[in-house]
């Protein structure tokens, strides 16, 4: 499947990719199944049945993930490969974790985290987007595949939303992302990402203080605000 910018494929991501040339992609997002335990669904009908409130629904996908023969045949064929970039992670991952649905999620993910790597330019980056069920686990294997010098940032998606009065721990309100870049060269578009200054900042800056969004040598203020912090 011959690569082409500006297109949607619809298949299997690692199929399609196993197919494009390597060092060819300046940047990777994803945002896979998260083994959430819970099934997606698809909506349809949506403005022939608004007023009923009863719109149809299919299965999307399953994010529910079970120890069975494929998993026991992927993770068996990355541990058999020595060279494999997350052969050292996988391993130790099942020595701690046993043979599980855990694993099974992690070496998928695994497989396609290598085929991602290869594609990337020399100067490309990868967002790995997640949350706190796999993210501990997923990040040893990014370490082990791309190097833990490679990691840039853990990027903190907060959201916000009512809490229950019977609450016995704090909310579960964000997901992660990790970047990681293939060298030690990338490319970081900070002026299209700063957020105005709030009042409070505005309020008690002075001059000589030091910031990303107070601009060397004059120290005052950048009128485009500063990069955030996450």
């Amino acid at each position: 499947m011959q690569f082409q910018p500006n297109s949607l494929y619809y298949g299997d991501c690692l199929d399609v990719m196993r197919e494009w040339p390597s060092g060819c992609v300046d940047l990777c997002y994803l945002d896979p199944p998260f083994n959430s335990k819970a099934n997606y669904n698809i909506l349809f009908g949506r403005e022939r049945r608004r007023a009923e409130g009863n719109l149809a629904q299919m299965i999307a996908f399953e994010d529910t993930w079970s120890w069975d023969d494929a998993a026991q045949e992927r993770v068996d064929a990355i541990e058999r490969a020595s060279a494999h970039p997350a052969n050292a992670a996988v391993s130790g991952l099942r020595l701690v974790l046993g043979e599980c649905g855990m694993l099974a999620y992690l070496s998928y993910m695994a497989e396609r985290l290598v085929e991602i790597r290869r594609l990337l330019k020399p100067t490309g980056s990868v967002f790995l987007h997640c949350d706190p069920t796999a993210s501990h686990y997923l990040k040893a294997v990014m370490d082990c595949i791309w190097s833990s010098s490679r990691f840039r940032n853990e990027i903190v998606w907060c959201y916000t939303g009512p809490g229950s009065p019977g609450m016995k721990q704090f909310n579960r309100k964000h997901d992660t992302i990790f970047w990681y870049t293939k060298s030690d060269e990338w490319t970081f578009n900070g002026e299209a990402v700063r957020i105005g200054h709030n009042s409070k900042t505005r309020g008690n800056f002075k001059e000589g203080l030091r910031g990303s969004g107070f601009i060397e040598g004059r120290y005052e203020l950048a009128k485009d605000g500063k990069i955030p912090e996450t």
